[in-house]
């Protein structure tokens, strides 16, 4: 087994990870900075992100629409401090992506902005419909010439916490990550360890994200003793291509920021029916509303129509997009998309504060990953990437200067499978896998019951008692790891939904139809049993 040492250890490789990563390497040129990614350095959400990314960068616009905004959309639950400190620094953000090579597109010699749902200006920039892919290519460039250690391929298996008296557990010393290429499980200590593995919405049978986004900094962190908070709010992307062929293609929030119309089977509209905002309204109204319209007509999708723009519009600011419809005989220039709701980005996770530091000291998450109270009940389209870029920033000043401070980490011991074997079922694997996704959608989707929630609640106990006997008789493999990971994030969103006695933001429940005016809005805040009140020294 390897045993690696570093001076801060960055599991996961999109934009937040990357930003962590660089940003300490310019504070800190001669730090040992690792780089973790479950799959190619360049694999992930951030990647498939094809919207932009929101900042204030019109002299009509201002942060404090910006930050109404996001207000408006986060329905009552967005931290006013952590949204004005995201909007703030949302130019320097962008700034610092240009100096990394990104390349946004220019329209009249000034950066084009669009306007996407939620948004009362136009502040979205982008390059094409492909901006996820412009930042994680620039970013991830950067990092393999800039002095980064990358180690591809590789899963965290859980993190590492020093053992105190008493039973208490202190700081995080590292993790135990298993290594595809070799099949056994690495021990990578760290004085710093940063969690940016992403969000979870492969908990859900259809998602718009790819197969990799399964939860796992959020499970370790709750494994480790970090409390979570909003795993109720699960955002479903309301348009995703509808084709049997195509697995989980997004079509861009932009696309109606440009006049895209959804339409039923017959052809009318129906959005205006839903809200005076139309096909603008934020995400939650959006998705509820395509949802309403196909459980009651029985239609298997809707449809969003943007034929009405001259087709050298189109393909001059939906390139992928056409494309991708194109490949699958839909021509968006002349007829209409056809799409339904998916499940898109995760808005609850780890708590932590401005800095992306995490209860457990030495431990920081970052990016969608991370709950700063910037989202609320509902993301506003264009803050994710937003968020990764600004609170990375943030986290990595915090790191570059405590650095120097921190001892090296101690000697660990070795993973252990002396005890365990090859499986000889990797079909339960499989099984559980799909039985967790789907009944995750069937009862903890866009419309909830209390009766539905409980049911998930009780499918999840049974299989989390069959995973935990499988982990420990069997060598860990990544498919079983992102199953356990999986199966501890459902268990996060239905005990976080069930606590919800109203209908806020992505929590709707027929049980509770209304917003609770009586009770005090707050966070719905998950304590794991080994969680420490007490500080510990950072």
């Amino acid at each position: 087994m390897a045993d690696h040492v570093f001076d801060v250890l960055v599991l996961g490789s999109g934009a937040a990870g990357l930003s962590v990563a660089l940003r300490v390497l310019e504070a800190k040129p001669h730090a040992r900075v690792a780089i973790l990614s479950k799959n190619a350095l360049d694999e992930g959400s951030t990647k498939y992100a094809q919207g932009g990314i929101a900042a204030v960068l019109d002299v009509l616009d201002s942060t404090d629409a910006h930050l109404a905004d996001t207000l408006d959309a986060g329905a009552g639950l967005c931290s006013p401090g952590a949204v004005r400190f995201a909007v703030e620094h949302a130019k320097e953000a962008i700034d610092w992506l240009i100096g990394q090579g990104v390349v946004f597109d220019r329209e009249d010699g000034a950066y084009h902005l669009t306007r996407e749902g939620g948004h009362s200006h136009r502040r979205v920039i982008h390059a094409a419909d492909a901006t996820g892919l412009a930042v994680e290519t620039s970013l991830s460039d950067r990092a393999r010439s800039g002095g980064a250690e990358v180690l591809e391929n590789h899963i965290a298996v859980d993190l590492i916490r020093e053992k105190l008296g008493g039973g208490e557990r202190g700081r995080c010393l590292g993790c135990y990550a298993l290594n595809r290429a070799s099949g056994r499980v690495d021990l990578l200590r760290a004085k710093v360890v940063v969690l940016a593995t992403g969000g979870a919405s492969r908990v859900y049978l259809y998602s718009s994200n790819p197969d990799g986004s399964t939860g796992d900094g959020i499970a370790m962190a709750w494994r480790s003793g970090c409390r979570v908070a909003n795993m109720e709010f699960s955002q479903f992307h309301p348009t995703c291509l509808y084709h049997p062929k195509a697995k989980s293609f997004l079509i861009p929030e932009a696309v109606r920021g440009e006049g895209g119309r959804l339409l039923r089977p017959d052809g009318t509209r129906f959005m205006d029916e839903y809200d005076r905002r139309g096909e603008l309204a934020p995400r939650d109204i959006v998705a509820r509303a395509i949802d309403d319209v196909m459980k009651r007509l029985g239609c298997d999708c809707v449809w969003l129509d943007i034929s009405h723009k001259p087709a050298d519009f189109i393909r001059g600011h939906f390139p992928t997009v056409y494309a991708t419809c194109l490949s699958f005989g839909i021509d968006m220039t002349k007829e209409p998309i056809p799409v339904v709701p998916a499940a898109h980005f995760t808005c609850g996770g780890v708590i932590t504060d401005f800095h992306g530091r995490t209860d457990v000291a030495r431990l920081y998450a970052v990016g969608e990953t991370a709950f700063t109270g910037l989202h609320g009940a509902n993301r506003l389209a264009s803050n994710s990437l937003l968020e990764c870029v600004v609170f990375g920033a943030s986290a990595a000043a915090d790191i570059a200067g405590r650095l120097d401070d921190i001892p090296p980490p101690p000697a660990l011991p070795a993973w252990d499978e002396s005890w365990v074997t090859d499986s000889d079922e990797e079909v339960v694997v499989a099984h559980n896998w799909d039985e967790v996704r789907r009944f995750m959608w069937d009862y903890v989707g866009i419309v909830r019951s209390t009766k539905r929630l409980e049911r998930a609640k009780h499918r999840i106990r049974l299989l989390q008692d069959e995973i935990k006997e499988y982990y420990d008789s069997f060598r860990v493999t990544h498919d079983l790891l992102e199953l356990r990971n999986i199966a501890t994030v459902a268990d996060l969103i239905v005990r976080s939904a069930l606590s919800r006695k109203e209908s806020r933001g992505l929590h709707y429940t027929i049980d509770f139809p209304e917003l609770d005016i009586v009770a005090p809005v707050q966070n719905t805040i998950l304590v794991p049993k080994n969680f420490s009140a007490r500080r510990h020294p950072r």
